[in-house]
């Protein structure tokens, strides 16, 4: 149908000539309510975007000399976090002379990750970043988020 027909068509039944489909031979056109169509086309991005995985990354911050009983703890808030599928960074902070022992705690670093191997992989590997070393564990994609 010509356009002139399809915009002679619409006006008379009160709607909008609107074109769907520009790239396709000829051109697909619809005639609708504009303002409906742009609402329901929100609406789907509205609805596109609220089903999306954020990516969320949590922090949990260690000291070299920690206790057992402190990194048992550390360690189950960890599993809490792998389990709801967030990524976690671990720092461990360093005070006047302990950075001298750095590589103890990035031994303990790969320890934590070892014991949470089922659930985690290791994103990147202990670096050194000023008075901080710091390691990314992220979930394995099987866990699945939870929550």
């Amino acid at each position: 149908m010509p356009i002139k027909e399809a915009l002679k068509k619409a006006r008379s039944m009160g709607l909008d000539l609107v074109e769907v489909a520009p790239n396709s031979q000829p051109p697909v056109c619809r005639i609708v309510d504009y303002g409906k169509y742009r609402y329901e086309l929100e609406q789907k991005l509205k609805k596109s975007k609220k089903h999306q995985a954020q990516i969320v990354v949590k922090e949990l911050k260690f000291r070299p000399r920690i206790d057992k009983h402190d990194l048992e703890v550390k360690r189950k808030r960890l599993i809490e976090f792998l389990q709801k599928g967030h990524k976690v960074k671990l720092f461990v902070w360093f005070r006047g002379r302990e950075i001298v022992h750095a590589n103890l705690s990035e031994k303990m670093l790969y320890e934590i990750a070892e014991s949470v191997k089922d659930l985690a992989t290791i994103e990147s590997k202990p670096n050194l970043d000023g008075r901080r070393l710091i390691m990314v564990l992220s979930p394995r994609t099987s866990t699945g988020r939870k929550g």
